[in-house]
């Protein structure tokens, strides 16, 4: 069976013709069948030099015709423009076309409506289905590189809801950047609708439904001290959020991740735009919560699954404090069992008690060690899951960590964004304010609030400096 491939542009007289006889051949020949492909008038052009340019043929006119022979594989063999297929039609077939000049251009203007036509009803269903826009900024780091596949597969939005993701960065990682979308194109995620590079930041997040920030410092205290390193975040925050504000959808979801400073990164784009809903930015912890779970979970011998409500308190990328107070256990194997339901409070279950106040607090700074030193996998989780959470809530009354502006819960200063216990319902998260907190944690909470609060007045004071008369 010979298949006959035709190509041409819309409004072509010659396109329109081999069209005809191509027509005649296949409701006449058994073995020979058709198979048309219209262009644009404006898309030809390039479309042809592409093809071309795969095959290696050399084409120049409209239409291009050429036939693949399906029982034997391998690519299609030129036949060339109009001239060619008549030949070849006269040759093979021993038929011809006797279509008038006037007859050709009728036809060619009856194609190109019948092309805009579908290509408009193409537009008006694809406008139907709008996919959501996520915009990933220093999307060079190896964490976008994992995140990209969760996003896309379905899990996180759901399998009806596509997506456009946008990688943000400078133009040094332009080629990075490159490679990824080839990548993800070559993937073929039935949800992703588009995905593309940008190293133009005055064109960021423009209708961004959600945006994740994983701008990161490099932190050498030997080369330039802390107040410096916060500046720089701040002036990153600084350009960052009139460009949301302008840009993004009312309702944008701002999501602050990476190694260092994901608390503050989300003040400052508060801070520098105060019109983005505030319950809109938050910090990722999960991080933190996987590691301590697992680091629990080696040390009673169980699937870490079942360690559940440890809670993250504080600054997420600096000083913050692990809460086990609240932290429970499902399927964990004792001497009392239960349905899958049942659960032990964890710190009954751990009777050394001087490994939970010795070895798991102090060992805060292994795991800081541990989280830091992840790049790719677990950081990406980390985002996929809350927005998971997000968008179709958490799982019935199990705490979540998440770094928040705070209005004063737990007696913490209003104005910092500092890591609590949320859970997840209705595209909405509300901060659980029923949790019971011991005198010792409260303590903690008032250190670590107090260390926040100087981080944003050092924030504010080195963009004051840099910035004097725009701060004014």
């Amino acid at each position: 069976t010979t298949v006959a491939m035709f190509t041409g542009r819309a409004n072509c007289p010659y396109y329109a013709k081999a069209e005809l006889l191509a027509d005649y051949l296949q409701t006449n020949l058994p073995n020979f069948k058709v198979h048309k492909i219209t262009q644009s008038p404006d898309k030809w052009e390039q479309w042809l030099h592409d093809i071309c340019e795969t095959n290696g043929w050399e084409h120049r006119q409209s239409p291009i015709i050429w036939r693949e022979l399906l029982d034997r594989g391998g690519k299609g063999q030129l036949l060339g423009g109009l001239n060619d297929f008549l030949e070849y039609a006269q040759q093979y077939y021993t038929i011809t076309s006797m279509m008038l000049s006037e007859e050709m251009l009728a036809i060619a203007e009856e194609n190109l409506q019948a092309h805009l036509e579908i290509v408009k009803e193409d537009e008006e269903i694809k406008s139907l289905i709008k996919p959501m826009q996520i915009w990933i900024t220093s999307a060079s780091a190896p964490v976008c590189y994992h995140l990209i596949p969760l996003l896309a597969n379905g899990e996180v939005f759901g399998m009806t809801t596509e997506i456009s993701i946008h990688l943000l960065d400078n133009g040094q990682f332009k080629e990075i950047l490159c490679g990824i979308v080839m990548e993800a194109e070559d993937m073929a995620f039935p949800l992703l609708r588009s995905i593309s590079e940008h190293t133009e930041v005055d064109q960021a997040f423009i209708e961004a439904d959600i945006i994740i920030v994983l701008d990161d410092v490099l932190l050498n205290l030997e080369v330039q001290s802390l107040e410096n390193y916060i500046g720089e975040v701040s002036e990153i925050c600084q350009v960052y959020a009139p460009l949301i504000e302008k840009n993004a959808k009312s309702e944008v979801k701002v999501i602050s991740s990476g190694k260092t400073f994901a608390n503050l990164k989300a003040t400052m784009i508060r801070t520098y735009g105060p019109s983005i809903r505030p319950e809109n930015i938050i910090a990722i912890a999960t991080s933190w919560e996987s590691a301590a779970k697992a680091m629990l979970a080696r040390r009673l011998n169980m699937n870490i699954a079942g360690v559940k409500d440890v809670i993250v308190w504080g600054n997420i990328t600096g000083s913050n404090y692990i809460d086990l107070s609240h932290a429970k256990l499902y399927g964990y194997e004792s001497a009392i069992w239960g349905p899958p339901n049942f659960q032990r409070p964890l710190l009954n279950m751990i009777y050394d008690s001087e490994w939970i106040h010795s070895e798991f607090l102090s060992a805060q700074s292994t795991l800081s060690s541990r989280v830091s030193r992840c790049t790719g996998m677990l950081p990406a989780h980390a985002i996929a899951t809350v927005l998971r959470y997000w968008y179709h809530g958490s799982p019935s009354e199990e705490i979540i960590s998440v770094g928040i502006l705070s209005k004063g819960q737990f007696s913490i200063p209003e104005g910092i964004t500092f890591s609590m216990p949320v859970r997840f319902q209705n595209g909405n998260w509300e901060v659980m304010t029923e949790l019971e907190i011991n005198e010792t944690t409260q303590k903690v909470l008032g250190r670590l609030s107090h260390e926040l609060v100087q981080e944003k007045l050092v924030a504010l004071k080195e963009i004051k400096e840099m910035h004097p008369y725009e701060a004014e």
